[in-house]
């Protein structure tokens, strides 16, 4: 089994480094998505994503395309899955702020 199909499914972001649950949940209930065949999506605040990704050996790399409110967004990153069943990474904005995450099934 790939990285990427370890990680399939949506998962609920509870925390990020930058920005508090308010933020976070602000449109939605945040969240990244992978569908195990190298595409996904996040949503947090009033950022929207696709995926690109690619197999590690704890996870997956990414980049992303989406909105940042209105506003065109791009960036990188990466999420790997832990021994106790959650999954953490981090979501880079090109040119701007990366913050850490913390994801569990949901």
């Amino acid at each position: 089994m790939t990285s990427r199909a370890r990680l399939k499914g949506k998962w609920r972001i509870a925390a990020m480094e930058m920005w508090g649950t308010d933020f976070l949940d602000m449109l939605e209930p945040a969240y990244i998505a992978f569908d195990g065949k190298g595409s996904g999506e996040f949503l947090f605040g009033c950022v929207t994503a696709s995926l690109d990704c690619a197999d590690t050996p704890g996870g997956a790399d990414f980049t992303w395309q989406g909105h940042n409110e209105m506003d065109e967004a791009s960036g990188d990153g990466f999420a790997e899955l832990d021994d106790d069943g959650s999954l953490t990474g981090e979501i880079r904005f090109h040119n701007g702020d990366e913050s850490g995450f913390k994801a569990s099934p949901w």
